[in-house]
């Protein structure tokens, strides 16, 4: 596998300012990240809940991606990542009776606030999402003067990961709100590839690069799909 090298960054950020230009323009897609922590003995009906939402939210007009997670280790906790055509979409989404009435429900079960990000796309390609996948979501918050340098580091690495075998998706997801956390969700086929990706050293390379730059913990979590 060829490494994953460097960007000289000096010319890699006149690219990015130049691509973030031409693709505001042109991708109005939309993008939700949520977490949502229950009550340990509500992982079941917390479970239930959410399926019956995904069910609902793919058939509303704009949907383009309704997925759910679950922790594997600490399954009463759940990631929601959303896609929507555009700002539109995603709006009406939430103020659809699906949604208000999984609010409801859930709301009680919680142990924390229900923790919406929206985000726009870093790096996102087309992928899969098979039975069995072995899911990762990792928080990535760096300092806000390595905002930028994180964005080329970020692109370039997921470029690189989406050549490694077993490898099925990897996106990269900017929340709007706070420009310098990232979400990074990665999927694979089976437990072997994603522990073989972690131990790559293009990704013990890309570790060493952005510890440097963070602001907060490496918060890297594991998932299913339900």
């Amino acid at each position: 596998m060829r490494p994953f090298l460097p960007i000289t960054l000096a010319t890699a950020m006149m690219s990015l300012a130049a691509a973030v230009s031409a693709s505001a323009q042109e991708d109005q897609t939309a993008y939700m990240v949520t977490y949502l922590e229950l009550m340990p003995s509500a992982k079941d009906q917390g479970a239930t809940l959410l399926k019956q939402l995904a069910d609902a939210s793919r058939k509303e007009p704009g949907a383009t991606r309704f997925e759910v997670f679950q922790r594997t280790t600490a399954p009463s906790q759940f990631l929601i990542l959303e896609v929507w055509k555009d700002q539109a979409a995603m709006t009406a989404h939430a103020a659809a009776a699906a949604s208000k009435e999984y609010r409801a429900k859930a709301q009680p079960l919680a142990l924390a606030p229900i923790d919406d990000r929206t985000s726009i796309a870093t790096s996102v390609a087309a992928g899969q999402l098979a039975p069995g996948a072995v899911i990762a979501a990792t928080h990535v918050d760096v300092a806000p003067p390595n905002r930028d340098k994180t964005v080329v580091l970020l692109k370039g690495f997921a470029d690189t990961v989406r050549k490694s075998p077993g490898n099925m998706r990897y996106d990269v997801l900017q929340q709007t709100a706070r420009t310098n956390h990232f979400t990074v969700v990665e999927v694979w086929k089976d437990q072997a590839a994603a522990d073989a990706h972690e131990l790559a050293a293009h990704t013990k390379d890309y570790r060493t690069q952005v510890g440097a730059m963070l602001g907060a913990l490496y918060d890297q979590r594991w998932y299913k799909a339900l």
